[in-house]
């Protein structure tokens, strides 16, 4: 899930997130201008594996990175970043910009068309998001429009977005999310998610690439799209194919060995240290924004009361050492993140380090239970998953367990689902306590609370507080930094010692390995957070 911010925003200008960059790494023999494996020709097709999965490629029925990584590469966007970072601009639109306090209003650019000849006008748009509003699919990003009252189209090209709330500092920016991709009306169904075999069937697509053979979770193959002429830019190659692994030791032999030319989500800490010092490869980080976080459904976790539940959750937050999970299972890929807004960002607290402490506090956990009348030992249901997020995470998950239970105070009992199933059943009451990540929709602080925790967020585990959200709506709409990182910083303040509705583990940056002579992987490592296959190449 972004998945997962920022930048205050006038008129479509942000202001770029340095603190989370990371510099490009490289081990072993890391000259990019070098070949591998023979010489090919700039411009000529890239292979890309993965072991990300793909839940849909219609953007109202998905909001995890495998599915954006796709739909970034084949439908527009009004608001897009430009390549090499994170500065948000115009793409299919000509101009956007705020004509009122509540009004935020798109020009879009003359003779924009889907790749089967469907126009893109302003009822295309307004279409793309009345539909995302309507269909509010469990898994899809409609709680990122939790703002938006209306949409209406003025004229052939103009586009009105009218807002609950004014000087919304983050709905620019919204635009370039999941929840943004604009879809073909005369495709795509009003009420309802579209299979993906239809809208490849369809060609209803308009952005850098169109896809052209499709096996899902399999093998995608992404064609240069002649007719797009948006921010992004004409891609740098002449395609990429995209193989999906089942586990990530066959995707590290096979970037390794040449077989493939990049290497991204997810390599293990182990294989990405090995590949370090492999002949014919590098190793690129980019900037971070990706966190790990354990959710509590509100209903079905282990308690008889709301106090026991809270109770519970508390007592867990005690009995967690994040450093150790970060070090003996990630090797330090991942730093411990102490609150829900990740280090580095404006606004960004550390109110689980100053609640709870660094270590563990058997004495304050258990205090917490007895208060409550919670008998113990607390037997937790905990769900993880064991593809999406990498291979690690049943190590991770292990490491949860054993802390808890060397407490007294818990009986852990993990189970692991694979992700195209945990997608669906995790917002269907289905886990009491699971796992899941976070992968920015845009580098903004309000991106890691608004979708968790305002009425009717994403995660479908029961918490909603009205004073919670009377502060998000406060900080989304200050246009003073100084005022609105106060703000962010009391709503995790309040979550941290009031609610704790989800409990933050680990941070971390995004990692390619790609063969020498691949060239543009940093820049597509940018705190936009979105690979962008168009800045691809090879020598």
């Amino acid at each position: 899930m972004k998945k997962s911010t920022h930048r205050l925003v006038t008129t479509v200008a942000t202001v770029a997130t340095v603190a989370l960059a990371l510099s490009a790494c490289g081990a072993g023999r890391t000259n990019t201008n070098a070949t591998s494996g023979g010489t090919t020709a700039a411009g000529s097709t890239l292979l890309v594996g993965t072991t990300d999965k793909v839940t849909a490629i219609d953007p109202a029925g998905s909001y995890d990175n495998g599915s954006f990584n796709i739909e970034t590469q084949v439908f527009p966007f009004l608001m897009s970043f430009k390549p090499g970072g994170a500065e948000l601009a115009p793409d299919a639109a000509q101009s956007c910009k705020y004509t009122s306090d509540t009004v935020y209003t798109c020009v879009l650019r003359d003779g924009l068309t889907f790749a089967n000849g469907d126009p893109i006008n302003a009822s295309t748009v307004k279409f793309t998001f009345d539909r995302q509003i309507a269909i509010n699919d469990p898994n899809g990003p409609a709680s990122l429009l939790g703002n938006l009252a209306s949409v209406s189209a003025v004229d052939a090209k103009t586009v009105a977005f009218t807002l609950k709330t004014p000087n919304d500092q983050t709905f620019p920016q919204v635009l370039a999310s999941p929840a943004g991709p604009i879809v073909d009306e005369k495709v795509f169904k009003a009420d309802a998610v579209l299979d993906d075999n239809a809208i490849v069937a369809a060609k209803a697509f308009a952005g850098p690439y169109t896809i052209t053979s499709y096996k899902k979770n399999e093998l995608v193959v992404l064609a240069k799209n002649p007719s797009y002429s948006g921010i992004q830019g004409a891609p740098k190659n002449n395609g990429i194919t995209l193989k999906y692994y089942a586990d990530s030791n066959n995707l590290k032999l096979d970037i390794a060995s040449g077989a493939i030319d990049v290497a991204t989500r997810s390599l293990t800490p182990t294989d990405i240290d090995s590949l370090k010092t492999t002949d014919g490869v590098q190793v690129v980080s980019g900037p971070g924004g990706e966190i790990r976080y354990v959710v509590f459904n509100m209903n079905t976790m282990p308690g008889n009361t709301p106090a026991q539940k809270l109770a519970i959750r508390k007592a867990f937050a005690y009995s967690i050492d994040r450093q150790e999970i970060a070090t003996q299972v990630y090797k330090d890929t991942y730093t411990p993140l102490y609150s829900y807004v990740p280090a580095g960002l404006p606004g960004a607290a550390t109110p689980f380090k100053d609640l709870y402490g660094t270590k563990p506090d058997v004495a304050a956990a258990t205090k917490q239970l007895t208060d409550a009348g919670v008998s113990t030992p607390v037997t937790l249901d905990i769900q993880y998953n064991p593809d999406h997020y990498g291979p690690s995470s049943d190590q991770e998950y292990a490491a949860v367990k054993r802390q808890l239970e060397a407490t007294g105070l818990f009986k852990v009992n993990l189970q692991s689902t694979e992700w195209v199933t945990y997608a669906k059943q995790r917002s269907q009451d289905a886990y009491p306590v699971y796992q899941l990540g976070w992968f920015p929709d845009f580098s903004d602080a309000d991106n890691y609370l608004t979708p968790f925790f305002d009425k009717g967020n994403f995660l479908n585990n029961h918490f909603e507080n009205a004073d919670i959200s009377a502060l998000l709506a406060s900080e989304r709409t200050d246009s003073n930094p100084t005022t609105r990182a106060a703000t962010l910083v009391k709503i995790q303040t309040e979550m941290a010692s009031k609610y704790l509705s989800t409990i933050p583990l680990l941070q971390g940056a995004q990692v390619a390995v790609a063969r020498n002579g691949v060239n543009g992987v940093k820049d597509t490592l940018n705190a936009s957070f979105q690979f962008r296959y168009a800045v691809l190449s090879k020598s």
